[in-house]
């Protein structure tokens, strides 16, 4: 089962109409903050596992306030990002989806590595969602946000909206300082069959 809130609207989809009748009734009476509660969905509707909740972020182009950047243009099947996927381990490269763009990637090189990258999967209606993963060993540097800002001008050049998914506070502050709002969240949970 998947939630998605934006600002007070909530959507609810399941894969099955069985799970559909199930979920219609068991939440049928919760406010979309509610839906964000993984604890107040579980009294309603058991489940064996959750991701998220993740807050969901999106650009006003007018609201963009890039940074200075240096990141350089690669494919997006480029070895060496490849490489820093593997380095991140399957938690972190999974998260950040950095393997699923579509667009070239936006990096940042250390003696030859690649040590930060950005980019963005173009979704329908113009969406461009953002990708966006740092080398742990070489966090809290300001590398996510210079990365981060090429590719958000990239994904701006061409027309996009861009939107941001972070579960953690870092994540989010590179998206704020980037002009970028937080207008809702989403949430995952793979239902138990009882």
């Amino acid at each position: 089962m998947a939630v998605v809130v934006l600002g007070d609207a909530a959507l609810v989809t399941v894969p099955t109409a069985r799970m559909a009748d199930r979920a219609s009734t068991a939440l049928r009476d919760l406010g979309t903050q509610e839906l964000a509660d993984p604890d107040r969905l579980y009294d309603r509707l058991p489940f064996n596992e959750v991701l998220g909740p993740a807050h969901l972020l999106f650009l006003t182009p007018s609201r963009f306030r890039p940074v200075p950047s240096v990141a350089e243009r690669v494919p997006g099947d480029d070895p060496l990002l490849l490489d820093l996927l593997d380095r991140c381990g399957p938690g972190d490269a999974d998260e950040s989806a950095l393997a699923d763009i579509t667009s070239s990637a936006r990096v940042l090189r250390r003696d030859g590595r690649i040590v930060a990258a950005a980019g963005h999967e173009l979704w329908p209606q113009g969406t461009a969602h953002l990708s966006i993963l740092t080398d742990p060993r070489h966090r809290r540097r300001g590398l996510a946000l210079n990365v981060a800002s090429a590719a958000v001008a990239d994904a701006l050049a061409q027309g996009l909206l861009c939107q941001w998914r972070g579960r953690t506070l870092a994540s989010r502050r590179v998206a704020q300082t980037l002009g970028f709002e937080e207008t809702g969240f989403q949430l995952s949970l793979r239902l138990s069959e009882n």
